[in-house]
């Protein structure tokens, strides 16, 4: 995996998402449950979900990394 830093108009971005159209802690929980949707999609074998089961493994990959930093859930010790 390649480290790149954002740009300082990315970083800018994000800070302006995160504080104007939803917080860090509900964004990830969205991405937790469209990934839930995606995966029981696959599981099930849905005759009207046309996608590239590739294409949603990696993206489910991303979007569960994407939810671990915007709000830990599988990484925190209870």
């Amino acid at each position: 995996m390649s480290v790149n830093t954002l740009s300082k108009e990315t970083e800018l971005r994000l800070n302006e998402f995160f504080n104007q159209a939803t917080d860090p802690k509900s964004f990830a929980k969205a991405i937790r449950k469209v990934n839930y949707l995606l995966a029981m999609s696959l599981m099930r074998e849905c005759e009207t979900l046309q996608i590239d089961p590739k294409s949603v493994e990696q993206g489910y990959f991303w979007l569960n990394e994407l939810a671990e930093i915007l709000n830990p859930y599988f990484e925190v010790e209870n």
